[in-house]
């Protein structure tokens, strides 16, 4: 029989709109590996739309640039992440590692080992 298991999802918002989640996060680090926002929201498979406008409320929210963009070109556009955004998802993932060492902690108190 599988083991029970915790988990969590964290978020972070500003005048209750999200400008911060593992989703949002994601999109981030998929423009980097891939090169643009276009890259990033084919992997992701959704659609460029979504992406741009979701870069843009985190902008916003957070008040800060995320991506530098290049448009067009013989090699078509790119872009990529500001030293900002690097910091930001950095300071994210630091903060859903620590709830999650919590919860795991947590669990173990509440379940142990079952």
């Amino acid at each position: 029989m599988p083991r029970l298991r915790p988990r969590s999802k964290v978020w972070l918002e500003v005048g209750g709109d999200v400008a911060l989640s593992e989703w949002r996060v994601e999109l981030l680090e998929a423009v980097e590996a891939h090169g643009s926002l276009t890259a990033a929201a084919q992997a992701l498979g959704v659609p460029f739309r979504t992406a741009w406008d979701r870069v843009r409320e985190m902008e916003s929210r957070l008040g800060i640039k995320l991506l530098d963009t290049q448009s067009g070109g013989p090699g078509g556009g790119h872009s990529v992440l500001t030293p900002e955004a690097r910091e930001v998802i950095a300071r994210f993932h630091r903060i859903v590692d620590g709830i999650g060492e919590l919860v795991d902690r947590r669990f173990q108190e509440e379940f142990g080992e079952k």
